[in-house]
């Protein structure tokens, strides 16, 4: 983070804890931070030197916010987020289903002399967006919060773009988008990489990048996120719902996702007792080769259906992705047949927010229909194997990541090289295992040899504790199957 920004972050964020004293969470306190700091914005850019059209009705503007103090501020503030809530286009989706979580009003006028404090719209672009990418990552760290599930790590997120290459003029979409990050990463990348004229400036800023996340206040963090980094126009880039629920018809040149974890999607149903129940959903798509209720098995489908003619993919998949049977077996079938599945990344367990997650990338090309498989050889990298991540003491860099990129070889993966972590399998060797199975291993695990190479007690706890959760999450999945089997 540059140093001109990190003063900013530690200045909203410390009165954060003053207002944890009141109930405001972490979250609750970078959404009311994402609504003021848009108003202060709003009325920055109505002056000189932009002088650009009035967004936010006089009256409701930021002026107004200043002008009242007391119980007329607090009621005044909820007044605001009622009304733009119910509007249209980048307004509407930022302040849809506002609330005012700051119940004290002189809270309140504080943090608002604190936003007023600064002149936002003259910051640096890479300033704001890393002042609110600060704030973001630093709400996904408090776990309580629960916030770490949309925030997948930016180091990963950039090693993902850089290997996956995105091009200007090219259409960038994020079935899950959390709060960004691959949409920013991309969108940085393009910007780093490549001298852009003012047209395709103005493509990169409005027309290349989109997304879907099921989570109004998560979308509304994802919007803000990218209209701080000079992102969108007056209509947002990205929208609320269930992307799964069917195909959008839009296909993509490049998709890159980390959809939720957890494995069964899910809607509950109020019976006629008034008892909540649980159902698994299962999403009946004419475009999906499996109908099932595994949420990650659905994402993959949706992804492979976004993407164009040539149109190339990377999404983060847990394990079971990888080995499970019915369907899974035959979604991974089909994959490696119709598609050219290219590249598997291997990843560590403790790089996620969410425990217990072991997880993967998978590359793959969308081809034309052919009856020979598209898939000749996937090469999988092993970054787990003997590597020792944590999110406190020993935390993921992008140089952890470096060889993997060399390893990939974007410049021509069709000349790669084989290395101690990085092996091929044609597309005979994939078929021929049970289930089509690419839960694939070679190297030795060293703790298992030899107890004097046994990593430190706190990552051999945080290891254990990240296997347990693991395996309480598929007892979970296995009762929950079994519970569903017995109402059918």
């Amino acid at each position: 983070m540059p140093d001109q920004s990190a003063p900013i972050v530690q200045k909203v964020w410390n009165y954060c804890h003053v207002l944890r004293d009141d109930g405001v969470s972490y979250g609750d306190y970078v959404e009311q931070l994402t609504y003021l700091i848009f108003l202060k914005m709003a009325e920055e850019h109505t002056k000189s030197p932009f002088n650009q059209p009035v967004v936010v009705p006089q009256g409701y503007d930021w002026q107004s916010l200043l002008q009242k103090d007391g119980d007329a501020l607090e009621t005044h503030y909820r007044h605001i987020l009622e009304t733009f809530g119910k509007g249209a286009g980048l307004l509407g989706v930022i302040f849809r289903k506002s609330q005012n979580k700051i119940q004290d009003p002189a809270k309140l006028r504080r943090l608002i002399e604190l936003i007023n404090g600064e002149v936002w719209v003259g910051l640096d672009i890479d300033v704001k967006g890393d002042i609110y990418e600060g704030l973001l990552q630093k709400n996904a760290e408090d776990t309580k919060s629960g916030a770490g599930q949309y925030f997948t790590p930016r180091p990963l997120i950039k090693a993902i773009v850089e290997v996956m290459r995105p091009q200007p003029g090219m259409t960038i979409y994020d079935p899950a988008c959390g709060t960004g990050g691959f949409l920013l990463a991309a969108y940085d990348y393009i910007s780093h990489n490549y001298k852009l004229d003012v047209e395709q400036k103005g493509q990169l800023k409005l027309n290349t990048l989109g997304g879907k996340d099921i989570v109004d206040a998560v979308v509304r963090l994802c919007v803000m996120n990218l209209y701080l980094h000079g992102i969108g126009g007056e209509e947002s880039p990205v929208e609320t719902g269930d992307a799964l629920t069917s195909d959008p018809g839009k296909r993509y040149e490049m998709v890159l996702t980390n959809p939720p974890f957890g494995k069964k999607s899910s809607v509950t149903i109020v019976n006629g007792d008034g008892k909540a129940d649980r159902e698994s959903l299962i999403y009946e798509r004419q475009d999906f080769w499996a109908s099932t209720s595994n949420k990650q098995l659905n994402f993959l489908q949706h992804v492979k259906t976004l993407l164009k003619m040539n149109g190339r993919a990377a999404i983060v998949v847990p394990d079971n992705v990888l080995f499970e049977g019915g369907a899974g077996e035959t979604v991974r079938k089909k994959l490696l047949h119709d598609y050219d599945v290219h590249t598997l990344l291997r990843l560590p367990t403790g790089i996620f927010y969410a425990q217990g997650v072991k997880a993967n990338v998978l590359f793959f090309d969308r081809k034309p229909a052919s009856e020979k498989p598209w898939t000749e050889k996937l090469w999988i990298y092993d970054f787990r194997t003997n590597v020792h991540i944590t999110l406190k003491t020993n935390t993921l860099i992008y140089e952890d990541l470096g060889d993997f990129i060399k390893c990939y070889n974007a410049e021509n993966r069709f000349q790669r090289q084989e290395a101690e972590r990085f092996r091929a399998f044609t597309y005979t060797d994939l078929i021929q295992r049970d289930k089509a199975n690419l839960d694939i291993f070679w190297l030795k695990d060293d703790s298992l040899e030899d107890s004097a190479n046994l990593p430190a007690p706190e990552v051999l706890a945080k290891e254990i504790s990240d296997n347990l959760e693991s395996a309480l999450e598929q007892f979970s999945t296995i009762y929950q199957d079994l519970a569903d089997s017995r109402h059918r």
